[in-house]
């Protein structure tokens, strides 16, 4: 099934404190003081945008397939430089379910030099399975951010469940960095990044029985936004 809107871009944020300090304490790393300075992003492909139903194979050379629950906005009118308060809102057509889909092996060594992620992500990225509009979800929104609940299944066993209202960033402060001196258009994507224990890396593969697999089904739950779900298969050949 196609993604629920057009695609022009996606930024990818970095947003949630809990992930990104499990996920370096398991590398023996302290907490980056940058990281608290801005709210850091990468840019994704738009190309390899995929929907709910829509099967999803690790990329050539990977054997450890991950998925990513995240919060994304989409903006749905031009906008730039926005402010960090509640008025950078105003261009957000409405919000969706991001799944991040990560090759952990090949990221490893692209961030080992210093640059990327690039092969490790490009490959899949899941929105769906709808556009919720954000005048719908204005009674669960606060202090920049949305009250809700998110969960990951694989099989039909539950992984992860975090709170979008966790986020260290909020929605405006992201929204102003990300317009900073650029124009946001209509079916740009914004990733919140990934909630914390949202993946298979943070929660550590050990624990939850491995990496992705053919076979498995990746679920992804937010509350408000539905359910977004991709089976996992071989790689064609």
């Amino acid at each position: 099934m196609p993604p629920p809107f057009p695609v022009a871009s996606i930024r990818d944020f970095y947003a949630f404190e809990q992930h990104v300090k499990t996920c370096r304490a398991q590398r023996g790393l302290e907490m980056v003081p940058q990281w608290y300075q801005i709210p850091v992003f990468y840019f994704s492909n738009p190309t390899c945008v995929i929907g709910d139903g829509d099967p999803v194979f690790p990329p050539a050379g990977s054997s450890a397939l991950d998925y990513e629950l995240e919060l994304a906005c989409v903006i749905g009118r031009a906008a730039r430089d926005l402010p960090t308060d509640d008025q950078a809102m105003d261009c957000v057509a409405g919000f969706t379910i991001m799944n991040d889909w990560s090759a952990r092996d090949l990221q490893r060594v692209e961030m080992a030099v210093g640059l990327g992620p690039s092969k490790s992500k490009d490959f899949a990225t899941s929105l769906g399975p709808a556009l919720v509009p954000w005048p719908q979800l204005r009674d669960c929104y606060s202090n920049g951010r949305l009250h809700l609940l998110m969960t990951a299944r694989v099989n039909g066993h539950e992984l992860s469940r975090g709170r979008a209202q966790d986020m260290y960033w909020t929605w405006p402060q992201i929204l102003a960095h990300a317009s900073r001196d650029t124009e946001l258009r209509p079916g740009d994507v914004i990733g919140s990044g990934t909630v914390g224990s949202g993946c298979i890396l943070e929660l550590t593969p050990e624990r939850v029985g491995g990496w992705l697999k053919p076979g498995d089904l990746v679920e992804l739950e937010i509350e408000r936004l539905g359910v977004l779900r991709n089976p996992i298969i071989e790689r064609p050949g």
